[in-house]
């Protein structure tokens, strides 16, 4: 297993996890999000290519609409 620190709190997923692998897990996916690791953002495309590492910092901010 691989550890991660999501939005400050450890987190556990599969060795060889992508970004679009921790999106499906927290049941996200087609939302409009927001993926930062260790403070870089990630555009969307390379989600899919984005292979975490033990200790990555991941950010996830959610849209969200109001007025």
């Amino acid at each position: 297993m691989l550890e991660i620190e999501l939005n400050g709190a450890p987190y556990l997923l599969p060795d060889g996890a992508s970004l679009v692998d921790l999106v499906d897990r927290l049941e996200l996916a087609g939302q409009a999000l927001a993926l930062a690791v260790n403070r870089r953002v990630v555009p969307r495309q390379r989600w899919p290519d984005t292979l975490l590492q033990r200790a990555d910092k991941v950010d996830v901010v959610r849209a969200i609409g109001g007025g």
